[in-house]
């Protein structure tokens, strides 16, 4: 036996204190009557019954308390077994943390916007598995899948430039990663949310997106950055910005031609960052939610136990009515 509401037992007290001043009533109320008569004299003039009558309403009274008390409590026993299965999707998040991702065309800058949408993507998950992949020069898992959302958002506030010591953007391998953080055994709901501003250095990210679209995974895309070129902050240098070999100022911008080729490789569609969760509802309720086919990620087995409430109510009702029947005289 257990109960849905277990909070409602410490009203017991109650009927313990009850108990106690019931006794000290007794003892009260018998000093008083020795004053009217001595004690042998006293039982002459009123019945032994009268004289048991109030204690025994209060014991019912107590008694009809405790009944109500459990019924509160929500009492359940005997139960029977139903499955539970919980359908989704597999959705990796590859994000972008090369030193570009920190130019402030995008307030407060281009990581943090990322970071906050990261955030938001997970709050609006309902049964989905989620993984986190890193990527700059090079890439790796994060956080593999999981449907622990809140571990998810641990891994998540972990990621910053200075994570990959190899800079640079390669697009290509962190396609690569994300494929490889799926399940080999289907070819079926995978989803791999890309977020960058699209700079890639390495040249391979088209072909990297006809390897996931080979694997059945489909690639949405949003895009981080504006369309014009900006400078990139350099950490290293307390404020400055970030310098090539000849001592030119690093620009960067918004690569959303090649975003879009790689999305529409795949099958899964671009969206340019806004602020907002406007982009967030248009890829995962309108895109991944339409275009992925969800899968059995997890089935349990769940106790639906019965109510028995209703019995400790119907006594203690019981008990109140005798209670009430017993005239004191």
């Amino acid at each position: 036996m257990n109960f849905s509401q277990p909070e409602f037992l410490h009203l017991l007290w109650l009927a313990v204190i009850l108990y106690y001043f019931i006794r000290w009533a007794g003892q009260r109320r018998q000093q008083l009557a020795s004053q009217f008569a001595d004690w042998p004299l006293f039982q002459k003039l009123v019945s032994r019954r009268g004289l048991t009558h109030h204690r025994s309403r209060a014991l019912w009274w107590i008694t009809a308390w405790i009944h109500l008390t459990g019924a509160m409590a929500q009492p359940r026993w005997g139960f029977h077994l139903e499955q539970m299965h919980q359908r989704g999707a597999d959705i990796i998040v590859a994000l972008d943390v090369s030193t570009s991702m920190l130019a402030e065309d995008i307030k407060p800058s281009r990581l943090e916007r990322a970071r906050h949408k990261v955030t938001d993507l997970i709050h609006l998950l309902n049964g989905d598995r989620i993984g986190l992949v890193a990527f700059a020069g090079t890439s790796f898992v994060q956080c593999p899948l999981t449907l622990d959302y809140p571990a998810a958002e641990i891994f998540l506030s972990a990621l910053d430039v200075d994570l990959i010591p190899v800079q640079g953007t390669a697009l290509g391998h962190a396609i690569r990663t994300s494929i490889q953080a799926f399940s080999k055994k289907e070819k079926k709901s995978k989803a791999l949310i890309l977020i960058t501003d699209g700079e890639d250095h390495s040249g391979m990210a088209l072909t990297a997106a006809r390897e996931a679209r080979e694997e059945g995974v489909k690639i949405f895309v949003i895009g981080i950055g504006s369309e014009e070129a900006v400078p990139v902050p350099d950490p290293a240098s307390g404020g400055g910005f970030k310098k090539d070999a000849g001592g030119n100022i690093v620009m960067s911008r918004l690569n959303e031609a090649l975003l879009k080729q790689i999305a529409e490789e795949t099958g899964g569609s671009f969206v340019r960052s806004v602020t907002g969760d406007l982009d967030l509802e248009k890829i995962y309720l309108e895109d991944i939610k339409q275009r992925v086919q969800r899968k059995n990620l997890k089935t349990n087995r769940r106790r639906i136990w019965q109510e028995q409430f209703q019995w400790f109510l119907a006594l203690g009702l019981l008990f109140l009515m005798v209670e009430r029947g017993i005239r004191e005289r």
